[in-house]
């Protein structure tokens, strides 16, 4: 991969929030880094298996097609959070989003307007607090903004443990559910189980964040065998992400 981002870079995402830098990946070096974050999360932590060539790096095909939104301890310079961008020129390029392996998303694609999608999204163990998922969707925010995006997509992670991910779907279909118009349908569905009786979970960090800023689940969970989790298919209309970030971290007029 040259070490030249493939779209024009966006100088403003770069910028303190309180004690945490944000800036897109701007070299090969910081690409590394960023991929050597994503291995020692979803690996050392979470025991996912990949199909990687560089010893204790996560990378796939799209990363050279993405833009790398960092996230750095301002003090120490230390990496502590990290996602990819993937607009729907650049995907065009890398044959596609990431989410069609897992979904049929033609009802997606035939919205107006600009799609992006975001994935790949760790935080560091020492640093999984609100502040530096606001920072994230910051920069996010500031790119959709910048870039004309009007819907922005991903897979949420939920786990598999005691049937967690059945019964987050169930209870949040109740409430967050797309539009029958805008669902998808995953190309391995969650095998159902008979749930004994409830027990209490904790949603996802990432997925509170998507919900919180007026995300929509999309359909049936996908089972991830490598992630050992299944997948959510997140759809934000991202007027709503404009909105709650716009005057806060933007300094912009709602």
């Amino acid at each position: 991969m040259s070490s030249t981002p493939s779209v024009a870079p966006i100088e403003r995402v770069q910028r303190n929030v309180s004690r945490l830098q944000i800036s897109f990946a701007r070299s090969e070096r910081e690409l590394r880094e960023s991929q050597r974050l994503r291995y020692e999360i979803f690996v050392d932590e979470m025991g996912a298996t990949l199909h990687n060539r560089i010893p204790g790096h996560d990378h796939d095909a799209l990363d050279e097609h993405c833009r790398h939104l960092l996230v750095r301890d301002a003090g120490s310079g230390q990496l502590i959070g990290s996602t990819r961008i993937l607009t729907d020129v650049t995907a065009r390029a890398a044959g596609g989003f990431y989410s069609e392996g897992e979904f049929d998303i033609e009802a997606i694609r035939r919205l107006p307007g600009r799609i992006m999608e975001i994935g790949r999204t760790c935080v560091h163990r020492d640093y999984r607090s609100g502040a530096t998922i606001a920072t994230l969707w910051s920069g996010l925010a500031e790119f959709v903004a910048d870039e004309g995006i009007n819907y922005l997509i991903g897979c949420a992670s939920v786990p598999l443990a005691d049937g967690d991910a059945q019964r987050i779907f169930s209870d949040l279909s109740q409430k967050y559910m797309t539009p029958a118009q805008l669902r998808v349908t995953p190309k391995l569905a969650l095998p159902r189980q008979d749930l004994l009786a409830h027990s209490d979970y904790q949603l996802p960090p990432l997925l509170k964040a998507y919900l919180r800023v007026g995300a929509r689940i999309g359909g049936e969970p996908c089972l991830d065998p490598d992630f050992k989790c299944a997948d959510l298919f997140i759809l934000l209309d991202t007027v709503n992400l404009e909105r709650r970030y716009a005057r806060h971290f933007l300094g912009r007029p709602q």
